[in-house]
């Protein structure tokens, strides 16, 4: 029996149906017991507040449940093509645990994702299951047909169809064979389904467009923020580096007119001191020039800059490329950078010796550009203010991008980022 089956986006195969139904039941598998374990520690945290134990908690437990929804954010976008826009008010970075915790308490969205979860751990749960409950249990029904029927238990039940014979037998397997052969044409629109539930529940009351405008006012000034310092990183950089040495070759110079006719030797070790102040103050701007838009990301795009970043890398680091075109230059310098930021976290506090870096490009709706960087470490990383993760989630925001970090304690650690933007 064929499971092809043509519909308006194509041929959904046999391969496709038991992917998405066993997506569906590690959703359902995942959705419960991590729905209930968040629910019921925020709920615990912050009873402890007004006795001072959930003013340190709190933070760690919404932080906790933030990364679980941005978790099904990131597979509504990969499994389902559900876009759910990320909309958390921005914490100042030396906020202390009582700003932390009533500036989170006060964002609409912490309160969208507690009230998420019970949907989640209930209709989530029962949605998430149903793509893999049509591809199993028409197998029943075949069974019955099968013979399984001469064991069961008097007065059993098929679906609608009573199991006394193997006349009723035969009807329960032709049931799941109806069900098996509908399975191709159900299992996405309910995978879909339990993605959209996850978008109604998560998504803003006040709409996208309204949602949008709010999210980039915020992100705005985070926006300058980071242009400014940026431009403080230059100008400080250009005086204590390049700067100066351009002043001390210029005095070499001065002290090497005067020199010449009274001790040549002494000008021509000058002249050389000249010409290595030269050659470091261009090494010098040459680095600075790449710390702002590298050249090989300008000249080859995105996949050779992190090729090229890879390779200096102290670390065994493998890089898979499947891009066909080219994204917008910011949008390829935000990328960019981000991994850079990745690889530095790897290097200096993962404690790892092997990193995988993955970049392919979406092409399903608007398309997304999504990298994975994924080291062997010992885990334990988290989007915390002033944390170089949240740096990255910072400049993500920027571009409606999406940043889902997985790391348990004694890793791997995989942070994987998205960017809504399409390929030329």
């Amino acid at each position: 029996m064929s499971m092809d089956t043509e519909s308006g986006n194509g041929r959904t195969t046999a391969r496709e149906v038991a992917t998405t139904a066993a997506r569906g039941l590690a959703l359902a598998l995942v959705s419960l017991p991590g729905a209930v374990l968040c629910f019921v520690l925020s709920a615990v945290s912050v009873a402890l507040i007004p006795v001072g134990v959930g003013i340190v908690t709190t933070p760690w437990v919404l932080t906790g449940v933030r990364a679980f929804a941005d978790r099904r954010r990131l597979l509504a976008a990969r499994w389902g093509g559900v876009r759910i826009p990320r909309a958390y008010r921005p914490l100042p970075r030396d906020a202390g645990p009582w700003a932390r915790t009533f500036g989170m308490l006060a964002d609409p969205a912490t309160w969208r994702d507690l009230r998420w979860l019970p949907v989640d751990m209930t209709a989530g749960f029962l949605t998430a299951l149903l793509p893999a409950v049509l591809v199993l249990y028409p197998l029943e029904g075949l069974a019955i047909a099968a013979g399984l029927w001469r064991v069961l238990p008097d007065g059993y039940w098929y679906g609608f169809v009573p199991v006394t014979g193997q006349a009723s037998a035969l009807a329960a397997g032709a049931l799941g064979a109806v069900l098996l052969a509908s399975a191709p044409r159900l299992t996405p629109p309910l995978l879909r389904g339990h993605f959209r539930l996850a978008r109604a529940v998560l998504g803003s009351p006040q709409g996208e467009l309204a949602e949008r405008v709010r999210v980039l006012t915020e992100t705005r000034q985070v926006a300058v923020d980071a242009s400014a310092a940026e431009l403080r990183r230059i100008e400080r950089d250009l005086h204590d580096g390049a700067q100066a040495r351009l002043v001390a070759m210029g005095m070499d110079l001065g002290t090497v007119e005067m020199l010449l006719d009274k001790d040549p030797a002494k000008a021509r070790e000058l002249l050389a001191q000249a010409r290595r102040s030269s050659a470091d103050a261009l090494a010098e701007l040459r680095d600075l020039v790449r710390g702002i838009h590298p050249p090989v990301l300008a000249e080859r795009g995105l996949g050779d800059a992190v090729r090229a970043l890879a390779l200096r890398m102290p670390l065994a680091t493998e890089v898979t490329v499947d891009l066909d075109g080219r994204a917008e230059a910011p949008v390829e310098s935000a990328a960019y950078f981000a991994v850079s930021e990745l690889l530095a976290n790897a290097v200096k506090h993962a404690d790892a010796d092997r990193i995988w870096i993955d970049l392919h490009h979406v092409a399903e709706g608007a398309g997304v550009l999504r990298v994975t960087v994924t080291d062997n470490g010992r885990g334990g990383a988290a989007v915390e203010p002033g944390s170089g993760l949240a740096g990255v989630e910072r400049r993500l925001g920027t571009f409606d991008g999406v940043l889902a970090v997985s790391s348990p304690a004694g890793g791997p650690t995989m942070v994987t980022l998205e960017i809504p933007c399409a390929l030329s």
